[in-house]
C-alpha cells in the first residue's frame, strides 16, 4: 500500500498534478462519451423498431380498410347487384324445374302410403339439392362475403313442404305443381336479395 503511494507520490512529484488530474479527467471524459454515444444508440435503435413496427402495423390496417371499402363500393354499385341476381336467378329458376321433377318421380316410383319413408326421401332430395346450390355461391363473393353466407337453411323446409303437398294432393296437376313450386322459389329468391341488402 505504501508502495503504491510512493508511485502516486513520485508521479505527482515529476509531472505535476495538473498532469495527474488533466489524465484522470481524459480518461473518465472518454468513458463517459462511450456510455452516452451507446446509450443515444440505444434509444435511436429502439425508436426505429418502434416506428418500423408502427408502419407495419399502419400498413396493414390499410389494406384492411381498402379491402372493405372495395367490397362496399362493389356491393354498391348496381351492376354488381344486377349480375348477382342475374347468376343466382338461373340457379333458382334451375331448381324449380328439378323440384318438379322431385314431385313426378316421388309419385310414381316410391310406395307413397309410407309417409315416414316419403318425407325422408323427400327432404334428402331437397337437402341435396340446396348443398349443391350452397356449394356453387361459394364460387361468388358480395360485400367480402361467401354469397352462401346470405342462404337461409329454412328453405329446405319450405321446399319440402310444398312437395309433400303435391305429392298427397287428390289430383295430379303439373301445372299447379309448377306454380306452387315456383311461388315457393319466388319467397326464397325475396329472402335471399333481403337478407344480402340487411349487411
Amino acid at each position: 500500500m505504501t508502495q503504491e503511494v510512493d508511485i502516486v507520490a513520485k508521479n505527482i512529484g515529476d509531472v505535476g498534478m495538473m498532469a495527474v488530474t488533466a489524465a484522470f479527467f481524459l480518461v473518465l471524459t472518454a468513458l463517459l462519451w462511450v456510455a452516452c454515444f451507446r446509450w443515444f444508440k440505444s434509444i435511436i435503435d429502439d425508436m426505429i423498431k418502434g416506428n418500423s413496427q408502427m408502419m407495419k402495423d399502419l400498413l396493414t390496417e390499410t389494406r384492411r380498410q381498402n379491402d372493405m371499402l372495395t367490397d362496399i363500393s362493389e356491393g354498391l354499385k348496381p351492376e354488381t347487384q344486377l349480375r348477382i341476381k342475374h347468376t343466382t336467378g338461373v340457379y333458382f329458376d334451375l331448381a324449380i324445374e328439378k323440384v318438379c321433377r322431385i314431385i313426378k318421380k316421388v309419385r310414381e316410383e316410391n310406395h307413397i302410403a309410407d309417409k315416414e319413408a316419403t318425407r325422408h326421401k323427400i327432404r334428402t332430395l331437397i337437402q341435396n339439392l340446396h348443398e349443391d346450390r350452397e356449394s356453387r355461391f361459394d364460387c361468388f363473393v358480395y360485400r367480402g362475403k361467401k354469397l352462401s353466407s346470405y342462404i337461409n337453411h329454412d328453405w329446405v323446409d319450405w321446399v319440402a313442404e310444398v312437395v309433400e303437398r303435391e305429392v298427397y294432393a287428390d289430383s295430379v296437376n303439373h301445372g299447379r305443381a309448377y306454380t306452387n313450386v315456383h311461388a315457393t322459389y319466388e319467397r326464397i329468391k325475396i329472402d335471399f336479395y333481403h337478407k344480402m341488402n340487411q349487411d
